[in-house]
């Protein structure tokens, strides 16, 4: 197997330099991510901001943006959701400076410019088969959130309608427009 085609480890993606590039692994293969546009940027950390007050007024689990989770080993699946959520019992004590192994509870994407439908719900069924309990699907262009959840349909929520979350993160509800207005 040449160099090209080599499947690269978590381990391995752990220690590569950084430069102006994010990347994920899927099944040991380097996906090479851009750097995240402005609109992209600002809805991340709008709706970061609505569930971080939420999650530290209640001293409730944790939240972390584009943190490395090994889905799968050998070969190794590494993705990092824009927004990641963790309850508190699945935290480990002490510090963890590595890549989280295991899914989060849940995974927020929002999509980018340059995404492809497919390569989307090709991720959002990834993240479900390997033990997300949420999907989160933020979508600018309809200002819409797709929650997707195991064995259930695909929920739409736009304009004034609740996004619940609360089956994974205990009463948080937010509208659409406060993370895209």
């Amino acid at each position: 197997m040449s160099d090209a085609t080599r499947l690269v480890t978590a381990e391995e993606l752990e220690r590569f330099p950084d430069d102006d590039y994010r990347y994920e692994l899927a099944d040991g293969r380097l996906i090479r991510m851009s750097p995240a546009g402005w609109e992209h940027g600002r809805i991340v950390a709008r709706l970061l901001f609505l569930l971080t007050q939420h999650v530290r007024s209640g001293h409730l689990d944790e939240l972390a943006t584009e943190v490395g989770f090994t889905l799968r080993s050998n070969p190794d699946t590494v993705r990092a959701p824009d927004v990641a959520f963790v309850r508190r019992e699945r935290m480990p004590s002490g510090r963890l400076r590595r890549f989280w192994i295991g899914p989060p509870d849940m995974a927020v994407e929002v999509i980018s410019p340059d995404d492809r439908p497919r390569d989307i719900c090709a991720k959002v069924e990834e993240y479900l088969i390997c033990g997300v309990l949420a999907v989160v699907i933020v979508d600018p262009d309809k200002a819409a959130v797709t929650i997707h959840r195991r064995l259930s349909p695909p929920v739409m929520v736009s304009g004034d309608d609740d996004i619940d979350l609360d089956d994974i993160v205990a009463e948080f509800r937010c509208r659409p427009r406060e993370i895209f207005d």
